[in-house]
């Protein structure tokens, strides 16, 4: 496969230093990416930079994935109007193992292929740089004007920042050009991919290879990835959408990509899926025939749920959808795990009762009524049920009178109460 053919026709490639394609034409190449440790989880927004690593190793390319330990600790201004929090040292260590486990789901790392991933820490070896070292060895060969020309530097000196740019930012994009020069000489990576953002840092590293040993390395950039609506990729109202299960449940994580526009889920599964051109373009088509039924989305939702978590956790999420908008049962309810049960019926009204009303057990008129709100009277609690409307965690009530008890209760402490086919109400016993 080509890997740059691949991919142009994905919308994957924003910029190019002129001879990389050739370079890729003439047999196995070192290339890494940059990522930020600033956490113990990747988020969507490094999806596109391990969809190129997938597609780079796929092609028979060698991949590395760089953490930058060092450039961590200090932070990069490109795209960013403040510094960050610097890390200590066992914190990164702990965010690197997270992140490889990730990254080992995209990646092989493992086999004696020759193009086998791998994983380092720029922290390895700038831990040891004196700055006397750093000063002698690198920072001679580039010039402040060369610096200050690039566009991460400028926006920051302009007055977008309220603190202006430290010298430790300022330096960044030196640290940075030395990894391609370390990796150039220790691993022969010849070159670097990344975000748009970082053109700026990664010509740097080039520039400095060429004014340090007279040898050329390219370069390769993808487009950030944008929201046709023009809002921030990657971000809902409760943050991040996180790789990791703990910050963001497999059924949030597949509610994201279910619920993208059709424009941006038709760019989207060219970016974060391995279909082929073939099958996109026959999905593609499909949509447009009969868009209501969603079918980029489902599609999308599918391969990248499956490829970040498993095909269980994507399962388990279309079967917890059709909770709200299907006719699951009781069963289905009683399967969830606390956490995506709370993520399903988040934003539907919510009542607290007493616990203690539940062990002794309560008549559902009056838990419905009296102390939930669902009802506004007795009587019309009453109506609904004798015309089977009401429902508790998905079974109707044979009668308005029938005892709600302790075993009824979900994960110990939750009911789902329904009135009719879509109005949802969430009980919790204290």
């Amino acid at each position: 496969m080509n890997f740059v053919e691949e991919l142009k026709w994905r919308g994957m490639i924003h910029t190019m230093m002129p001879g990389t394609e050739d370079l890729l034409s003439k047999g196995m190449v070192t290339a890494y990416v940059g990522i930020d440790p600033t956490a113990d989880s990747l988020h969507i927004g490094h999806l596109v930079s391990v969809m190129i690593l997938k597609h780079f190793q796929r092609c028979g390319h060698r991949p590395i994935a760089l953490v930058g330990g060092a450039t961590g600790m200090i932070g990069d201004p490109s795209g960013k109007s403040a510094e960050r929090n610097l890390l200590d040292e066992a914190t990164l260590r702990h965010n690197q193992e997270c992140i490889k486990r990730q990254l080992s789901k995209f990646l092989d790392f493992e086999s004696d292929a020759p193009n086998h991933a791998e994983l380092v820490n720029n922290y390895d070896w700038m831990k040891d740089f004196s700055f006397l070292d750093f000063a002698r060895e690198v920072g001679k060969h580039i010039t402040v004007n060369y610096m200050m020309a690039k566009d991460s530097v400028k926006k920051r000196l302009n007055g977008e920042a309220r603190d202006g740019l430290s010298f430790t930012e300022f330096t960044y994009q030196l640290l940075q050009a030395y990894d391609f020069l370390y990796l150039f000489q220790h691993k022969g990576c010849k070159l670097q991919m990344g975000g748009s953002d970082q053109w700026g840092n990664i010509t740097t590293g080039a520039e400095l290879i060429r004014r340090t040993l007279g040898e050329e390395v390219y370069a390769l950039t993808c487009p950030l990835i944008t929201k046709a609506d023009g809002g921030k990729f990657g971000k809902t109202e409760s943050g991040n959408v996180w790789l990791d299960a703990r910050y963001t449940s497999p059924y949030k994580f597949y509610q994201f990509w279910l619920n993208v526009s059709d424009d941006d889920a038709a760019k989207y599964i060219k970016i974060f899926t391995m279909l082929t051109k073939e099958e996109v373009d026959s999905l593609v088509a499909a949509h447009a025939e009969a868009p209501h039924l969603r079918l980029l989305q489902k599609k999308l939702a599918e391969e990248v749920t499956v490829m970040v978590h498993s095909r269980e956790d994507y399962d388990n999420a279309v079967e917890a959808s059709g909770i709200l908008f299907g006719n699951a049962t009781s069963e289905a309810l009683r399967k969830l795990d606390e956490d995506t049960l709370l993520a399903v019926f988040e934003g539907v009204p919510t009542f607290e009762v007493p616990m203690t009303l539940l062990e002794t057990g309560v008549k559902a008129v009056d838990l419905l009524v009296e102390h939930a709100a669902v009802f506004p009277s007795k009587g019309e609690m009453r109506k609904l049920t004798q015309g089977g409307g009401v429902s508790v965690n998905k079974e109707k009530l044979t009668a308005f009178d029938q005892m709600i008890g302790k075993d009824d209760l979900l994960d110990g402490k939750y009911l789902i109460a329904q009135k009719g086919k879509k109005n949802y109400y969430l009980i919790v016993a204290k």
